[in-house]
């Protein structure tokens, strides 16, 4: 039995924060129900990557909703709306990033809500909080990592701002709603009444660099500065950071620079013996290990370094990753079929219970294939 078999979740969310919140709770146990508009369903299905569609949404779409059903209603439509209502009724969680004002002239806000079923945990994802200049602000993955200074982290020193090439904003946010659905759950449990849990994306991507923005507001506001080539931390000393080797790169993290020198052989290394300079010099060590890391092949280094307790790695693109026998014992990829008799090709859910993995049972579903089954099922 996996954890949250019997708490059911209606997903007004869309796009990629909440949705990955549903996702996970999906993926432990929870019958999560999106409620999408007829026909076209919830926007995310027309967001794609490289273009890609499968069974007429996009790939991304299939990506972050299995294990989901899908409830079609009008919300301006009173019947439907009425509808929606009775099922709030029988829920435990309710879920919805509209902008600050759309479920209050709905009448699906916290407080209508609450009234309709007072056990009712209902979380929220909004791009900025509920009140300030920046409201009414598309909350967006690439705006919110740019805004919140984030793109001034990755990168080296003469760059301009690099985003992570990721949804990273939207992912952390949906991790920070789903964990605060879970306490509210226990929460529950313990009190017999729900809560109100409300997540941003600027709010999930600050705290993602709690350790940097600590540090600068610790330091006088002293800008963070990458290092010259091949950064990987604005705050950590060398020899943190990416090398090229004769056939690829290496990565070195945190360590002793005098005892990573004595395993090389590198006796410019041994110059530095005050650590306060390892980041001060930063750039300068780093050019010092660039040279001479080029000399050999990655796994001539990993060679010698792995052995004497250096913490490093090989950079791997996604062929060599997911050909490699240490990705392959993770059995981290799973196929799901489509009812257009296609398959979406995938990872599945990271966590283990019970030292079982969880393996999704279906796919992300059609516009509203489950209405009618709901409808019957809830007496709506």
């Amino acid at each position: 039995m996996k954890p949250l078999e019997g708490i059911v979740v209606l997903e007004f969310a869309q796009f990629m924060a909440g949705p990955s919140a549903g996702l996970r709770l999906a993926d432990l146990g929870a019958r999560v129900i999106k409620i999408e508009r007829p026909i076209h369903g919830e926007a995310g299905r027309q967001i794609a990557l490289k273009n890609l569609f499968l069974d007429g949404s996009s790939l991304v779409f299939h990506t972050v909703n299995r294990n989901k059903e899908s409830y079609a209603a009008d919300l301006k439509n009173p019947e439907d709306l009425e509808c929606v209502k009775k099922l709030i009724a029988h829920a435990d969680v309710m879920t919805h990033n509209f902008r600050p004002g759309v479920m209050e002239k709905i009448g699906l806000d916290y407080e209508k809500v609450r009234a309709i079923n007072p056990k009712m945990v209902y979380a929220t994802v909004t791009g900025y909080g509920t009140t300030g200049p920046w409201v009414k602000k598309p909350g967006q993955d690439l705006l919110v990592q740019s805004m919140s200074g984030f793109v001034n982290l990755t990168g080296n020193k003469n760059d301009d701002p690099v985003p992570v090439g990721a949804a990273i904003s939207d992912l952390i946010t949906g991790t920070h709603l789903a964990h605060g659905i879970l306490a509210s759950i226990l929460k529950r449990f313990k009190t017999n009444e729900g809560a109100w849990v409300e997540v941003s994306l600027l709010e999930s991507t600050l705290d993602l660099q709690f350790e940097v923005i600590t540090t600068y507001l610790n330091d006088g506001n002293q800008k963070p500065v990458r290092a010259e080539k091949g950064a990987a931390h604005a705050y950590l000393s060398a020899p943190y950071g990416e090398y090229p080797t004769k056939d690829g790169y290496i990565a070195l993290a945190m360590g002793s620079l005098l005892r990573l020198g004595e395993i090389l052989d590198c006796k410019e290394l041994a110059n530095y013996t005050d650590a306060l300079s390892w980041f001060t010099q930063r750039d300068e060590i780093m050019a010092i290990l660039r040279g001479f890391l080029i000399q050999k092949n990655t796994q001539e280094w990993l060679d010698i370094l792995e052995p004497a307790g250096i913490w490093c790695s090989d950079v791997f693109d996604y062929k060599t990753l997911l050909n490699h026998e240490g990705y392959k014992v993770l059995q981290m990829d799973q196929k799901l079929q489509l009812l257009s008799g296609e398959e979406v090709y995938t990872l599945r859910c990271p966590i283990r219970m019970d030292d079982k993995r969880i393996f999704a049972n279906k796919p992300a579903p059609r516009v509203g294939q489950h209405t009618e089954s709901i409808r019957a099922e809830f007496n709506l």
